[in-house]
């Protein structure tokens, strides 16, 4: 397989090299190639110091503690614009399961390798135009590997594991046990259709210390979370993070759901039906709030049941899940408006519909709650409450018609409204009060407007009303029915294409 290093970075490795420094790409970027996978970013590490770094590149800024330099490339593609340079380091008393108390600058790549997290991040490319290969490395065109952990072995057998001992690289940061659950619920799949796994030394030693993670703050860990909702696997990270006990640090409230059996409307239990709701959304490719929303629809059900059994009640469960889902948002950090969506997504997901019963002003009230710009994502998260329940079918007919009705109450209607002047305009202009002649000669107008939308501007309006006003009556009302039955017509048209699009009668 070809490896294609992008030009902005060989040069910078070439420029590092012929000052006499050592240079290696290094960490997501070796790993995405490996992978075949288009790299979002890229990392150098080297010998030379920040200050030795900076020197040779001008155009570049060092504003931290671990001896990283961003180098500015001017590259047009966003994920070159800056490559980061960093010195060969090693950190040392992870006091705060957090941060290293010391950063030293070391001088091996080896050194600096195996303080890294996986043995998939831990693989290096050293570029050369002509370098032999050397025993463990793996011939490129202008390059060769150095993997001295295997990483190479364990991404082709879609395999997380520690560098070293997994004990050591929690300790360091607790937060790294999170990101392995991130990497099993966000990596591509193998040729079988299975996610990566987590290597059972490596996976115990994130059960023995997952109490660790309530060191981390919690934007890191929401962070690390929208991540792991975001992956083509993300039920399966949620998973994992139960099965870690992990979750207790990242939404405790989700647990309360676990083992949790529900009525006669559902066969899955709570936690159950919420995962399975989530993997819906997944499999639909649903955006974020969707996901997320859908995951804790149902939070606050073990908080509202009543009696047990297939006769067990869970009324009130979206006002007081609602109630939960904004402290989880607030105690993670989310920004407001994420917040607020996600908030009303888990409150308004039970609206109740019956196409007989609900009239277009209760669905006003329903957009109105949600906003409008929340409603497609709203009957998202229905759709994924029905599957979650063991529902076969996603969007039935009354669901299709809310999604009507919701499109009938959201527009414009065509009627009188759309014109540039009314009926007061009529009066003004005219000098008369209000009588059936104002009515008419608005109808006349209208039927005029939608043979003709450019007619609608006040000018042409104004100037026909008092053209119209000369009319007899008879004329007049001619006109004005003329108008009537093209609004009605057009209306119904509207209205017929709307039902079209939802497959309703």
């Amino acid at each position: 397989m070809q490896y294609e290093i992008p030009e902005e970075v060989k040069k910078i490795c070439t420029k590092l090299n012929e000052a006499g420094f050592e240079a290696h790409i290094i960490g997501g970027c070796v790993r995405d190639l490996i992978m075949a996978q288009t790299p979002k970013d890229w990392d150098v590490t080297t010998n030379a110091t920040p200050e030795q770094i900076q020197k040779l590149f001008p155009d570049s800024f060092y504003e931290n503690e671990f001896g990283t330099v961003g180098v500015k490339t001017e590259s047009e593609n966003p994920s070159l614009v800056v490559v980061e340079v960093t010195t060969y380091r090693a950190e040392t008393g992870y006091s705060d399961k957090r941060r290293p108390d010391e950063v030293i600058f070391v001088k091996t790549l080896e050194e600096d390798l195996k303080r890294r997290d996986f043995t998939m991040n831990a693989v290096a490319i050293k570029m050369s135009n002509d370098l032999p290969a050397q025993a463990g490395e793996l011939r490129m065109s202008n390059g060769v590997f150095i993997d001295p952990f295997g990483g190479q072995e364990d991404i082709k057998n879609k395999i997380i594991r520690a560098v070293g001992e997994p004990e050591e690289r929690f300790g360091e940061d607790a937060l790294r046990m999170m990101r392995a659950v991130r990497f099993v619920a966000q990596l591509p799949a193998s040729p079988d259709g299975g996610p990566f796994r987590i290597e059972e030394k490596t996976l115990e030693a994130i059960r023995s210390l997952s109490k660790n993670l309530k060191h981390i703050s919690s934007e890191r860990i929401r962070d690390e979370l929208v991540k792991i909702i975001n992956g083509d696997y993300a039920d399966q990270g949620i998973e994992l993070l139960h099965e870690t006990g992990l979750m207790k640090y990242v939404i405790h409230e989700l647990l309360e759901g676990y083992g949790v059996g529900q009525n006669l409307h559902h066969i899955y239990t709570v936690w159950e039906h919420n995962v399975r709701a989530l993997k819906y959304t997944v499999e639909k490719k649903y955006g974020f709030a969707v996901r997320l929303g859908s995951l804790l629809h149902d939070v606050g059900k073990p908080r509202s049941k009543r009696g047990d059994g297939y006769n067990s009640t869970f009324y009130g469960h979206e006002v007081i899940g609602a109630r939960m889902t904004a402290k989880i948002m607030e105690r993670l950090k989310f920004p407001q408006d994420i917040a607020d969506k996600i908030t009303k997504l888990v409150r308004y997901h039970l609206f109740y519909y019956f196409p007989d019963e609900v009239t277009e002003s209760s669905v006003r009230r329903l957009v109105a709650n949600i906003g409008k710009e929340n409603v497609e994502d709203l009957l998202k998260v229905r759709e994924a409450d029905r599957i979650g329940s063991g529902t076969p079918k996603a969007v039935p007919y009354k669901l299709r018609h809310l999604k009507f009705m919701i499109d009938k109450v959201a527009r414009d209607p065509i009627s009188p409204k759309m014109l540039k002047i009314n009926g007061t305009d009529v009066m003004k202009l005219l000098g008369i009060e209000p009588s059936p002649r104002v009515g008419w000669i608005i109808n006349a107008l209208m039927e005029e407007v939608l043979e003709d939308p450019k007619k609608n501007t006040k000018e042409y309006l104004e100037k026909r009303t008092h053209e119209l006003s000369g009319l007899s009556e008879l004329e007049l009302r001619e006109l004005a029915q003329k108008g009537k039955m093209k609004t009605a017509e057009l209306e119904e048209e509207a209205i017929g294409k709307i039902k079209e699009k939802h497959y309703v009668k």
